[in-house]
């Protein structure tokens, strides 16, 4: 079908949508059952030049260029031809095309809570039409395996007889578990109930099948662990949180199915696993599901593996620009300390889910040590991912280019699209929900944990409280906080001091400082200097607050040097380049001799306010034997053609001594 075809079938289903039940959606009872709530993203107000523009970027551009591939490439089609109001095969390369939708839904949805638009509002629930026309009568949706599944759309997916038979490649209750995370992002966006009946319908038919005695399989490709969760968070149906938890547990349970291995965290029980191993993205959304269920179960158990495992990425696994997984085959973890990085992988979809894992684990211990991964990841390896016009993507975030390796899924740059646009649409869904993750609370307790404009609307035990944060952030580390309560009020703000800023490269002992410099933060409260008291990564201010009390903070941002401490054959005589949050790279397109370049030792860099791409930034420039050097953001590489990049650069070899 032609996509105005399409385009038309859309515009029916728009005009025919009937009233849909609009309720006031409540916040997440999960987060609630964390000793630390995150702020629900309803309440907090972008005002950002950073990071504001990318979530206009998301919804003006991306958003509707996603569609247009989707519909270009069959993934509306999919769920007509299921539905049977359409003729022909199953469109796509992918068993889990279905979710390229989902994913734009759920990233569209939660741009619409920040920045309202009724034409995307109709737009979606003319997609959610056509998903419903493809779901099955009891509640079954994977269009691949209704229309023909006996004809999988790729040659690793086994053809199957019976639902779910082969559900380690199959990808269906992966499918179920993207559908959940949409239809409660749908839901809490604006209260309509057309997604999210589809997917309660959908996860009843997996509560009745999926239990002991009957399938005992875990899934192929984790994600409908934290999607059943947060359907938990809506109906408060705990039908849903055992079936996450079961198969959480199914894990590396023989008695129940053969294990599939390694490769999907199903090669021994999660409460036994200390290592991060097989597909990273796998494991990341995994891990993330394992929390969820350590706070609600209160289990020390899987608390206990979840800390080894982090202890396990974060001091051997672990690029510097906070990217996960390092072999393109397999999409997988390597061995310890194999970050290689011409062939790096660093999948878009693995920084994704650490960020989410990070922050759960946080609001599971209140340790600003998880924030200092999630701040590092967002800032260098996840926005990596997309270009300055929204329309080109990075499936995988090498720390190196020649220009002829064709690490990005076939080309040396970034694309448009893939075969499999999972990376794309996580951006998509990433980045409008932003905003939940800069706040925190516990109690008479405020987090604030990333420094991002913004205004956020909290609720402590004495009234209502509005924090008010501007800054220059990431280029300048200036931070002015505003409390107005609704009343006097006494409650404790804790800001946290980032790791780079406590000389701390990573929270591990993977990366370090060659040049580490001490830096305090200077503080003032109503104007007047206070030493502030450090403690366990954050600032404590403990007072009542007034309206109008006004915090300010400077962040003194030194250029730091950093090395490698661990056996990474990579990185050997090599340096990194960091500012604040920032990791730098060279690019070719700067440094005409890139592939010769040596840095001496004593080589010396200043910041630099530039116009780059349309952005203000702050590059790194400096000399080396009367050549120019420029270093720019490693998450605006790419952006300018096909080139060389460097982020760890050789040293000169020091001289012997006479």
């Amino acid at each position: 079908m032609k996509t105005s075809k399409i385009a038309g079938i859309i515009l029916i289903a728009t005009v025919s949508i009937a009233w849909l039940s609009c309720s006031k959606p409540e916040q997440s009872s999960t987060q609630k059952r964390y000793p630390i709530s995150s702020i629900d993203i309803k309440n907090v107000i972008l005002t950002d030049s950073f990071w504001l523009p990318k979530v206009k970027l998301i919804q003006d551009t991306t958003i509707k260029h996603a569609f247009e591939k989707c519909a270009e490439e069959g993934r509306m089609e999919n769920f007509l031809i299921a539905g049977k109001t359409m003729e022909g095969k199953a469109r796509g390369k992918m068993p889990f095309d279905d979710t390229d939708l989902y994913k734009t839904i759920e990233g569209a949805s939660y741009s619409l809570i920040s920045m309202p638009n009724p034409k995307l509002d109709a737009y979606l629930d003319s997609i959610i039409s056509i998903i419903k026309i493809g779901q099955e009568p009891d509640g079954y949706l994977t269009t691949w395996f209704t229309i023909d599944r006996t004809s999988p759309p790729a040659d690793w997916v086994k053809p199957s007889k019976e639902r779910w038979e082969n559900e380690i490649t199959s990808h269906e209750l992966y499918n179920s578990g993207h559908l959940f995370e949409a239809a409660a992002a749908h839901y809490w966006a604006t209260g309509k109930r057309n997604l999210l009946d589809i997917a309660l319908k959908n996860a009843d038919l997996l509560v009745a099948n999926f239990k002991p005695g009957h399938l005992q399989r875990p899934p192929g490709h984790q994600i409908v662990e934290t999607g059943l969760i947060k359907l938990y968070d809506i109906t408060h149906n705990e039908d849903y949180l055992k079936l996450s938890k079961y198969f959480i547990d199914l894990r590396g349970d023989s008695t129940t199915h053969p294990l599939y291995g390694a490769y999907y965290q199903d090669h021994e029980p999660v409460i036994d696993q200390s290592e991060a191993v097989g597909h990273a993205v796998r494991a990341e959304y995994l891990y993330a599901g394992m929390t969820d269920i350590a706070a609600i179960y209160h289990n020390p158990s899987y608390s206990k593996a979840l800390d080894k495992i982090w202890d396990n990425t974060v001091n051997k696994k672990m690029y510097i620009t906070g990217g996960v997984g390092a072999r393109h085959d397999g999409e997988a973890f390597g061995d310890d300390f194999e970050l290689p990085n011409l062939s790096a992988y660093g999948e878009t979809c693995a920084a994704i889910g650490s960020v989410w894992w990070n922050q759960k684990m946080f609001m599971l211990s209140g340790d600003a040590k998880y924030y200092d991964i999630v701040e590092r990841t967002l800032y260098n390896g996840l926005i990596s991912g997309m270009s300055t016009d929204g329309k080109m993507f990075f499936y995988t975030n090498p720390l190196e280019s020649d220009g002829k390796f064709q690490f990005n899924k076939g080309a040396c740059t970034r694309q448009s699209w893939f075969d499999c646009s999972c990376c794309p649409t996580n951006m998509i869904r990433f980045i409008p929900s932003l905003a939940g993750l800069i706040y925190a609370s516990k109690e008479d307790t405020v987090y604030a944990n990333l420094f991002i404009s913004s205004q956020a609307q909290l609720q402590s035990k004495n009234g209502k409280i509005k924090l008010s944060q501007q800054t220059g952030y990431p280029w300048r580390g200036n931070v002015t906080f505003t409390i107005e309560p609704e009343k006097k009020t006494k409650f404790t703000l804790q800001i946290r001091v980032p790791g780079w800023l406590r000389n701390e490269a990573v929270p591990g002992n993977l990366y370090a400082y060659v040049n580490a410099q001490p830096a305090e933060p200077s503080l003032s409260i109503n104007g007047k200097k206070e030493k502030p008291q450090i403690s366990n990564g954050y600032m404590t201010l403990t007072k009542e607050w007034e309206k109008g009390d006004v915090v300010e903070l400077s962040l003194p941002m030194n250029i730091h040097k950093v090395m490698t401490n661990g056996p990474v054959a990579d990185n050997k005589n090599k340096v990194a380049f960091e500012r604040g949050p920032i990791v730098y790279c060279a690019e070719g397109i700067d440094n005409p001799n890139l592939s010769t370049l040596a840095l001496p030792d004593d080589v010396s860099l200043q910041s630099k306010k530039k116009d780059l791409l349309g952005q203000s930034v702050n590059v790194l420039t400096g000399k080396i034997q009367n050549e120019n050097l420029t270093l720019i953001p490693y998450y605006l590489w790419s952006n300018r053609g096909v080139g060389q990049m460097k982020v760890w650069l050789p040293q000169t070899e020091p001289k012997a001594k006479l």
